[in-house]
């Protein structure tokens, strides 16, 4: 079978985003590219019963190369993510907050110093309908110079050189956004400025011992 493990780690990776069943609405959907070839989350199936032959794999211009399944209606913009940049791996997936965020907001704002991790404030991209080349192209635009972004009224997405830290990223965005909701039950968040997002940034790269350790 074609790209065997890859297409075991996208069934993982689903069944790990669905948690104990489907996100209600929508399943989420990931992809992983291996060199010219994207393995993508397959369409009709249910995230706790997707198995490795019914993920599809494709060239990176969209020809379908094998799986039982059909690809699911997002892999038009799973597969521009993957021509645009150089991202290993893609996870997009409606989670509550990100739903949440993603219907209300033009831009999350970075109230923590962790957003500088996905890039510092996350946009929102204009609303579009799913599967289409116009949201795929509103994404593309969003992701430049970030790992995460959010998509109007449908929710979240981020990249990683893997599927553990795309994974990762999005588990930061949907809890960014959580503490943005929570933040604004209390008032108006203090914003980070650009400037301490890049002191985040530079600080990140000592690890635990930073470059005030004498």
């Amino acid at each position: 079978m074609l790209l065997e493990q890859h297409r075991r780690d996208v069934c993982l990776a689903v069944r790990r985003l669905a948690g104990d069943g489907p996100v209600p609405g929508e399943s989420p959907t990931v992809s992983v590219r291996a060199g010219e070839l994207v393995v993508v989350t397959p369409a009709g199936v249910a995230p706790d019963r997707t198995e490795p032959a019914d993920c599809p794999v494709l060239s990176l211009d969209g020809r379908l190369l094998e799986g039982r399944r059909d690809p699911a209606a997002e892999t038009t913009m799973h597969l521009a993510v993957h021509r645009t940049g150089d991202a290993g791996a893609v996870v997009r997936a409606g989670s509550p907050a990100a739903a949440a965020v993603a219907a209300t907001l033009a831009e999350l704002p970075p109230i923590h110093h962790a957003a500088a991790r996905l890039g510092g404030a996350i946009p929102v991209t204009p609303y579009a309908t799913y599967g289409t080349g116009e949201l795929a192209d509103q994404v593309c635009k969003a992701l430049a110079g970030r790992n995460a972004a959010l998509l109007a009224n449908h929710g979240g997405i981020a990249l990683g050189a893997d599927l553990g830290q795309a994974i990762e990223r999005f588990g930061l965005l949907e809890w960014l956004c959580d503490v943005y909701i929570r933040a604004r039950t209390l008032g108006a968040p203090r914003v980070l400025t650009e400037d301490e997002l890049a002191e985040v940034r530079h600080r990140d790269t000592y690890g635990w011992g930073g470059p005030d350790i004498v």
